[in-house]
């Protein structure tokens, strides 16, 4: 179960504006409603917990742990204590422990006093009292579980990737001048140990002397490292990351050192994914559409090579020609492989579209972030690029995609996709659900009240939770499943 399960909240949804402003914010919101306005303000973050270690649900935890959670937003120190951020063990009274605030990582860490109980199941709970730099609160309590091991935590931390990348010792090369550099850790990094000294880029000419930049604790496994400006051309630089680093049981990291060469260009958006004609369709599967309740839908639905019987919920009228259908739960119509020609020829080939788009979104090398946060991008601002992961990505927390209209994300997902209750994939800076293409191996799932930007290129079933919205198109090469939504065709 996820953090965010524990304390979803209800706020009013914002729609997506198209703006030139660049807001670098976090929405949380579980509308059913998020239609595309020109005048509406980018949305602004809700607080909110959007990561912890150890991880929810985490389990064999060392005895010796210490407790970090990570804000989406600067916090007032003195309302992080022992009142506001609490750790029990089943049937345990509650754990005394000392509560301070990183500013610089955004991170309330507690340090109990003595040893967990081993083989124990324990609740860790930032409650509503915690508050942020404005003074808004939490609108419901933080929690999440763990389970502690036999005995304390032994296990050095190490790197588990890297962005750029340094493979079996060899430095990348023509790495982009713009670059953010990422790691990702076996386990949870102390925040208090990272600094630029402990995580230093420096210029092979000039080790002693960093980088200028900024460090960012995406979550306790991930840490980016900005540079303040462009990194120089056709130069050498090595990331060192030091034993001062430590987990949270105070494990130190070994020396790692990391090499890349920077090339002469700076990163580029991908190009958008051709859709063909699989883009005349806001919702496109091969095996079925189903819906329940009252779902809202502007644009044009298909299934082939399934017969019209495959799609159900819509009470759908068949035109007089045969050619199409229509549903008053559709501004559109309707189509399915056995009508009147020449509608099983176009969607033929429209679903052969939908396959090459998802091959070709797959196919796409070079991603500028792999495994970021180790499939866990809540809470994150992601700039325009590709990014990678070999194994599902889970949304606790709105995700801010920010960038211009003509900015493109491509995502390519391993396994499966999930947006958790009332979280928000929330599009700033005047991006565009039409530019926004998620390849995705497994399954897709959106939660009660998610609101969605973006093109699915689903190979497998798209499931649409009650009251979720998408602004984009779900393509699927299984089925659609809706549940009283609203699905809003995206530009072209």
């Amino acid at each position: 179960m996820g953090i965010f399960n524990k304390y979803s909240r209800s706020i009013l949804a914002f729609s997506i504006a198209l703006m030139s402003v660049s807001l670098v914010a976090c929405n949380d919101s579980n509308s059913s409603s998020s239609s595309l306005s020109d005048d509406t303000p980018d949305p602004i973050a809700s607080l909110a917990v959007t990561s912890s270690g150890p991880a929810d649900d985490a389990t064999a935890v060392g005895t010796n742990v210490k407790v970090v959670a990570v804000f989406n937003k600067a916090m007032k120190p003195e309302s992080l204590n022992q009142n506001s951020f609490t750790l029990q063990g089943e049937g345990e009274t509650a754990i005394v422990g000392a509560v301070s605030y990183n500013a610089d990582t955004q991170t309330a860490k507690l340090v109990p006093n003595s040893s967990l109980t081993a083989n124990t199941v324990y609740t860790a709970t930032i409650n509503t009292t915690a508050e942020d730099e404005s003074g808004a609160n939490l609108l419901k309590n933080a929690a999440w579980l763990f389970t502690t091991a036999t005995s304390e935590d032994t296990e050095v931390p190490t790197v588990t990737s890297s962005n750029p990348g340094d493979s079996a010792g060899v430095p990348a090369v023509d790495v982009a001048l713009n670059t953010k550099v990422t790691v990702t850790f076996s386990e949870a990094i102390d925040p208090a140990t990272l600094s630029n000294n402990s995580f230093k880029l420096s210029k092979n000419s000039n080790i002693a002397l960093g980088v200028p930049g900024s460090l960012r604790y995406v979550n306790p496994t991930t840490v980016v490292f900005s540079p303040e400006t462009k990194l120089d051309v056709s130069t050498a630089y090595t990331l060192t990351l030091t034993s001062a680093l430590t987990d949270l049981a105070g494990e130190s990291l070994a020396l790692v050192t990391i090499g890349f060469t920077t090339g002469s260009a700076v990163s580029a958006s991908p190009a958008k994914v051709d859709l063909g004609t699989a883009a005349n369709y806001v919702i496109l599967a091969k095996t079925g559409i189903s819906t329940t309740g009252t779902t809202r839908i502007t644009g044009d639905i298909a299934v082939s090579p399934k017969a019209r019987t495959a799609i159900t919920g819509f009470s759908e009228t068949l035109a007089p020609d045969g050619t199409f259908a229509t549903s008053s739960l559709v501004t559109g119509n309707l189509f399915a492989a056995n009508m009147t020609s020449p509608t099983p020829t176009k969607l033929t080939t429209a679903v052969s579209n939908m396959e090459t788009a998802y091959t070709n979104a797959a196919g796409r090398v070079d991603p500028d972030f792999t495994e970021l946060g180790a499939g866990e991008i809540g809470g994150l601002t992601l700039d325009p690029g590709l990014y990678k992961w070999g194994t599902g990505v889970l949304v606790t927390s709105d995700v801010t995609l920010n960038g211009s209209p003509t900015d493109v994300w491509i995502f390519q997902i391993g396994q499966n996709l999930k947006l958790e209750d009332g979280k928000a994939v929330v599009l700033t800076g005047g991006a565009l659900p039409e530019n926004v293409f998620w390849q995705v191996a497994g399954e897709v799932t959106l939660q009660a009240g998610t609101t969605f930007n973006g093109i699915i290129l689903g190979q497998t079933a798209i499931v649409v939770k009650s009251g979720a919205v998408i602004n984009g198109r779900a393509l699927a090469q299984t089925a659609v499943t809706l549940i009283s939504n609203e699905v809003n065709k995206p530009g072209q």
